[in-house]
């Protein structure tokens, strides 16, 4: 329109706001995206991809082991954190580069700074302003710390990618699904980890057989993990850091990881002064169509603070310019969506847990598998694999899957499609199994669990 610099202005290039600038690009719509740190947000350079390659990394350390007893003679591995990091850096350079390009190639106008909203149709980058139809706010989430003493010997999710060396001792405090994943990773590349959480019991929302076997197991392979640990100051000495607790001990440490949760990336975008309406939390609030109570204003990902996951980023990024610039209405539907914790093992889950199940269904069936995969009928590796299914008795619908294991975000990717498509336990029972893999079990359970 004309008046306007952009029809659609968006704030932060992550993966929701790039692909909401691609696809309004490619439509023919005049867009700028604006970004201060990096292309990708936290999923390409703090997240999920360097994340994957740790974990790749810190695997190899099992498989070394499990290698012996298929007749490999293996001498004693070295692991070289500066060159590992070298080559992710990389990786990540690549994909930024491949982000960039994606935007240019969409007619998307990339500017390089912090931007704020003066008013409903005004957003200004450094010394420049931009007058624009519509502004997106994609500007996602950031790691939070406690307030405590000692805050400032602190690392967050953030600097562990990017660590001059190892440490030899590192605690972790907290007990989602980050911190599971960073105690994998980190026991798997030799450092000598602890789990500190307050709570009883960690990922809380997951299944709870999950939450307890996924300990178990993470317990075999050395992570010291400690519940109801309430950590109340960080005090630097001369041969490390001490983490005090509120139960007066003390857990030595080189290094300090805290995965705490995360919050808004909120702050000094002027959306205060606009009076566009936030949570306690900082979260900007939006309708079902993702606008904020100003009309020219919306909001998607992980900064509304709903289902902080990259594929919902980039699903509500496809749904909001097909609604916007294509009159199509299809809303993303939040009911199933698939989660993975790459912990070692893995986790995946998809739909209602026993728990939600029970308390919305009258009767439901519990199958559960809990065995040896036949990998480690010889590597040697104490592990074992979890596999679960929620049912509706009467119906026989299957309302939810749960696994911890090797691949197992390989595996659950397939389940959801069959839950979304409202597969039975017939269908499952009827459907033949690939020999022999672990995926088989799924279509092998028969008897309901008793206990």
């Amino acid at each position: 329109m004309p008046g306007y610099d952009y029809q659609l202005f968006v704030i932060g290039a992550g993966s929701g706001g790039v692909r909401a600038a691609r696809m309004a690009g490619e439509r023919g719509v005049r867009v700028a995206i604006a970004e201060n740190r990096y292309l990708g947000g936290t999923c390409v350079n703090v997240g999920c991809v360097p994340k994957k390659l740790f974990v790749y990394a810190s695997s190899f350390r099992d498989d070394f082991t499990a290698a012996r007893g298929y007749g490999w003679s293996i001498a004693d591995p070295q692991f070289d954190w500066q060159r590992f990091i070298a080559h992710k850096n990389r990786e990540i350079n690549r994909l930024q580069d491949v982000y960039r390009d994606l935007l240019k190639n969409s007619g998307v106008q990339l500017i390089s700074g912090r931007a704020r909203l003066i008013d409903a149709h005004s957003v200004q980058v450094g010394e420049r302003t931009y007058n624009c139809e519509r502004i997106l706010i994609a500007t996602g989430g950031w790691p939070w710390i406690p307030d405590i003493p000692g805050k400032e010997w602190i690392v967050t999710s953030n600097e562990m990618f990017s660590l001059a060396r190892l440490p030899k001792r590192l605690l972790i405090v907290g007990g989602g699904y980050i911190a599971l994943e960073f105690a994998g990773i980190m026991q798997g590349l030799g450092v000598k980890t602890t789990l500190a959480y307050r709570g009883e019991l960690l990922l809380r929302g997951f299944d709870h057989d999950v939450r307890t076997f996924v300990v178990q197991e993470m317990r075999k392979k050395g992570i010291d993990i400690r519940f109801n640990t309430q950590i109340i100051g960080i005090e630097k000495t001369d041969h490390g850091l001490l983490a005090h607790t509120g139960q007066d001990q003390s857990i030595a440490a080189d290094l300090v990881l805290y995965a705490t949760g995360r919050r808004p990336n909120t702050a000094d975008l002027g959306l205060d002064t606009l009076g566009v309406a936030l949570d306690d939390k900082g979260a900007v609030k939006i309708d079902d169509r993702y606008q904020t109570n100003i009309p020219s204003v919306y909001a998607l990902g992980d900064v509304t603070d709903r289902f902080n996951l990259t594929p919902v980023a980039t699903a509500e990024a496809m749904a909001l310019v097909s609604l916007l610039y294509s009159g199509q209405s299809a809303p993303v539907d939040y009911d199933n969506i698939p989660t993975v914790v790459f912990s070692q093992p893995n986790i995946g889950t998809v739909g209602l847990t026993e728990n939600e199940a029970k308390d919305r269904y009258p009767n439901i069936d519990i199958y559960k598998s809990e065995f040896t995969s036949m990998k480690h009928s010889l590597s040697g590796l104490d592990e074992k694999t979890l596999m679960k299914m929620v049912v509706e008795r009467c119906s026989g619908k299957v309302l939810g899957i749960h696994m911890v294991g090797a691949d197992a975000g390989e595996i659950i990717q397939g389940m959801a499609i069959a839950i979304r498509a409202g597969a039975t336990k017939a269908v499952f029972d009827s459907t033949i199994g690939i020999h022999p893999t672990t995926a088989e079990e799924f279509v092998s359970m028969r008897n309901p669990s008793t206990d």
